[in-house]
């Protein structure tokens, strides 16, 4: 009952994430939902761990983690160093199309 639960969380966590990088609209949303998405990569790693006793899906789950604070880490301070007049223009460009 409760790896379902984590699975069914997991899975609409996933769905609302890829909502949020394919609409946007600021990269700034686009970071938050690929770290949500990451996120939830780690939860189903642990439900597979849980539900086939085995520890190696807890290495990946770890892995996982760290790669998303590297990259959650990266995409902030290209964000933070991006001119805002070049970000404004880029984000109004893409909802003017």
């Amino acid at each position: 009952m409760t790896l379902t639960l984590l699975v069914l969380f997991s899975s609409v966590s996933v769905a609302l994430a890829v909502y949020r990088i394919v609409s946007g609209p600021t990269h700034a949303d686009r970071v938050v939902a690929l770290d949500i998405l990451l996120a939830a990569g780690v939860a189903l790693c642990i439900a597979a761990a849980l539900y086939t006793e085995r520890t190696v899906f807890l290495d990946v789950g770890i892995g996982l983690s760290l790669v998303a604070f590297v990259a959650t880490m990266g995409w902030a301070r290209l964000i933070e160093r991006t001119p805002r007049k070049a970000a404004d223009a880029s984000s109004s460009a893409g909802s003017q199309s």
